[in-house]
């Protein structure tokens, strides 16, 4: 069934089973030793995603998917994941409010889509501090950003010691973006992915799976995910 912002044809089902798929085969990649990281240039998106609901461009979950498929099939028990996509990625804060073994780290531009993603929202439960929200008002740029990688995620990020990280890679952030409002840039893009490999080099031999999320302006997209895979090549 359709979603209000995102409608849905006969191959969207076949089309975002692959695009999970996609993410699952670059886990499995990683794991088996055959590369330490991967990005995964998927579409549809899926940080918006919610158990029993499309939204927002996204069909399903796939760094959720993928972060359920890490702790089933290679029983490893903590995963980290990075957003920063210009959104809130609330289907993904939803998906794990309540679960310790996931610590969630989200920037996003605030208030905007989705509504959610205050600096109130911590997690509930035993997952009480393993949600951290970072909401930034508009116009923000490479150097808060790089700032909240550096002063909340990173010290956060190595006290949890994750056994793999995931990244919410959305470059809608980008200055130019068509949808965003923010002032990131492609070098901005390329510090904030050194500190998470940073993270993953320190505490997981560098097991990364990053997952290309918005992005809406082709131009500086292809700009910003080439700088992102240069760094996690490097």
């Amino acid at each position: 069934m359709d979603s209000v912002d995102t409608p849905i044809s006969a191959e969207s089902y076949d089309v975002a089973l692959a695009a999970v798929g996609g993410v699952l085969s670059a886990v499995d990649e990683v794991m088996a030793g055959n590369i330490s990281n991967a990005f995964c240039a998927i579409r549809p998106p899926g940080h918006h995603a919610l158990k029993d609901e499309a939204m927002g461009f996204c069909l399903f979950n796939n760094v959720a998917i993928g972060a359920c498929y890490v702790q089933k099939k290679y029983r490893l028990s903590k995963v980290l994941i990075v957003d920063w996509d210009v959104h809130h990625g609330n289907g993904t804060q939803a998906a794990f409010y309540d679960d310790p073994t996931v610590l969630y780290f989200s920037t996003h531009q605030y208030p905007f889509y989705p509504g959610t993603g205050s600096e109130e929202e911590k997690g509930a439960g035993s997952g009480l501090g393993y949600n951290i929200n970072v909401p930034l008002p508009a116009g923000t740029g490479d150097e808060e950003y790089i700032k909240a990688f550096e002063k909340i995620l990173k010290p956060k990020a190595l006290e949890f010691k994750p056994d793999f990280v995931l990244i919410s890679a959305g470059f809608d952030a980008h200055k130019d973006d068509l949808l965003g409002g923010m002032n990131v840039t492609v070098e901005g893009f390329a510090e904030m992915t050194a500190i998470v490999k940073d993270i993953a080099e320190t505490c997981c031999n560098g097991r990364i799976v990053s997952v290309l999320e918005g992005g809406y302006s082709l131009s500086d997209l292809a700009e910003s995910v080439e700088a992102h895979i240069l760094v996690l090549q490097g």
